[in-house]
């Protein structure tokens, strides 16, 4: 996101060129190197390590030893199987589905909202894209260095609550504020917030599920994180056309975004992790 603003701000300066819009040179332009390099991952990734060129014989060999190894460790520890239904209605599953969706909601909506209500302050594409980043630049550093406190401490229940509590806080102020630089101010925080909590995150999901539904949990607590970001992205919008306003318009955010802080709380002391109890 970082690079992609500068970049996407400075492909949409080229609007008349040719004819196209800024919108159509930023679709050619950045769809051409992901098709290429989808045909070039079709033609050089392997199935096996076995038969992987790029490797060494002994990295191959060790790769291969190293999957046969897990395998045998997993059939030996195998725990008992929870079904589909019994995962998906599992209560820390849902519960972290809902906190896990009011995080991705945010990174998701805002990835495509943000520039516009930046742009919105009068800004050329260029400046846009630029301004645009600030937000990740902070939300990156911030993301690697409260992980990595995170698995220092292994605390991880406020190393998330915390970091949502910050995203509702810097929503609530882009109620009040409204000039440039606090309301870019304020989108900062939102990002530091949204993406520290990422990795304790799922560091804790992997800790509080049982083993035999860790997988198919994890699959369904991203799958319904990602749904909800879909539906949040259309509903800013239709709030913004109806109310003319986007701070209004990223109020469910904020909602959802306290909704999952209490469900984290809650889930914390209310449900212990099934790593510790032994059941779901």
């Amino acid at each position: 996101m970082i690079i992609g603003s500068i970049i996407s701000g400075t492909i949409l300066s080229l609007d008349g060129l040719w004819g196209l819009a800024g919108w159509q040179w930023l679709f050619i332009l950045e769809a051409v190197p992901a098709i290429v390099l989808g045909v070039v991952v079709a033609r050089c990734l392997t199935d096996r390590p076995e038969v992987a060129h790029w490797l060494s014989p002994a990295q191959r060999a060790w790769l291969a030893g190293e999957i046969e190894r897990d395998a045998a460790q997993r059939v030996a520890n195998r725990a008992p199987q929870m079904t589909v239904w019994q995962t998906l209605f599992d209560r820390r599953v849902l519960f972290l589905a809902l906190v896990s969706a009011s995080t991705t909601t945010v990174s998701t909506a805002l990835a495509i909202w943000q520039p516009i209500i930046v742009r919105g302050f009068g800004l050329s594409y260029v400046e846009t894209g630029f301004v645009n980043a600030l937000p990740y630049v902070a939300a990156c550093v911030a993301m690697v260095l409260w992980g990595r406190n995170s698995d220092r401490t292994g605390e991880r229940l406020w190393h998330n609550a915390l970091p949502m509590m910050v995203v509702v806080v810097g929503f609530a102020g882009l109620l009040v504020f409204t000039s440039l630089w606090l309301s870019v101010a304020l989108l900062t925080l939102v990002m530091v917030g949204t993406y520290a909590c990422k990795g304790p995150f799922w560091a804790m999901s992997s800790e509080w599920l049982p083993r035999s539904a860790a997988a198919a949990g994890l699959a369904q607590i991203s799958a319904v994180a990602n749904l909800a970001g879909f539906f949040a992205s259309y509903l800013i919008g239709a709030i913004k056309d109806a109310t003319g306003s986007y701070p209004l318009s990223l109020v469910p955010l904020m909602l959802l975004c306290a909704a999952g802080t209490v469900a984290l709380i809650y889930l914390a002391f209310r449900l212990p992790p099934a790593t510790q109890s032994g059941g779901s």
